[in-house]
């Protein structure tokens, strides 16, 4: 959320701590809203940087859900791009490259951390390297405001019981959320755009059959949410996908952290 402004208040051109904005949906698929500064509508400067050419290598999936939906989306352009249909397909090469979609970016983003943590352990135990700087993830400033009671308006993944109109009541859903010494205090945005609400619930059903996998232990949730998947879908028949879910879940069984599905 909050790395997103950032990127998008540079290729306007316009400060961050100009820029108020108000996003919500559900995570890893959440809008903004409202992208001001005092008061004006960034968005059409936004849409000059697509009308352009000017959109960065990295964002360009962002700006063409930009372009087909009118909003732009939180997630990172490689991320948000394995949970829509339309974006990574094996038999167009051409069109992945021309987006520029790294599909290895995840297991070179974890190989990085990995070595950085190891890196940082070997650090402290030396004693050395201890001072450190915030950054902008949220962790820190949440435990500040509940303990010293000056708030601050983070976005959190809380269920949802009548934050969002348009969404089914008691799913997770992304939105504002002040914190101080009362704690957590989700906010209302009320109904969202309705093509961006149908979008939010491909993969609401999903997560919500895996929910039901989960609870009642039965394998053929896990089928079903992955038909229902709407990369998966985009990609292989139903009977593939069983194939997949089978492979995936006899290879995870023998690390003894996934439960027995019946």
């Amino acid at each position: 959320m909050q790395g997103t402004a950032g990127q998008l208040a540079k290729d306007i051109g316009v400060p961050l701590e100009k820029i108020n904005f108000i996003s919500a949906g559900i995570n890893h698929m959440a809008f903004y809203l409202r992208f001001e500064r005092d008061g004006v509508d960034l968005y059409p400067r936004i849409r000059k940087v697509l009308e352009d050419g000017k959109q960065p290598h990295w964002n360009r999936v962002r700006y063409e859900v930009l372009r087909r939906f009118g909003y732009f989306v939180t997630e990172s352009s490689e991320h948000f791009a394995e949970y829509a249909p339309w974006f990574i397909k094996r038999d167009r090469p051409d069109m992945i490259e021309a987006l520029n979609i790294p599909l290895d970016e995840y297991l070179r983003r974890c190989e990085t951390q990995i070595a950085g943590w190891q890196a940082m352990k070997a650090t402290f135990e030396r004693g050395e390297g201890l001072s450190h700087t915030r950054s902008h993830e949220y962790g820190s400033g949440i435990i500040h405001a509940m303990t010293t009671g000056q708030p601050r308006v983070i976005y959190g993944n809380v269920p949802n019981t009548g934050l969002i109109d348009n969404l089914p009541q008691g799913c997770c859903v992304e939105v504002p959320v002040l914190v101080d010494k009362n704690g957590l205090q989700p906010t209302r945005t009320g109904a969202l755009p309705p093509q961006l609400a149908a979008l939010m619930q491909t993969n609401i059903n999903v997560q919500s059959l895996t929910v039901e996998a989960a609870l009642t232990g039965k394998r053929e949730h896990v089928y079903h949410a992955a038909f229902l998947d709407p990369h998966t879908a985009a990609e292989l028949s139903l009977d593939q996908i069983v194939a997949l879910v089978d492979e995936l879940l006899d290879a995870h069984a023998a690390t003894g952290l996934m439960p027995t599905f019946r």
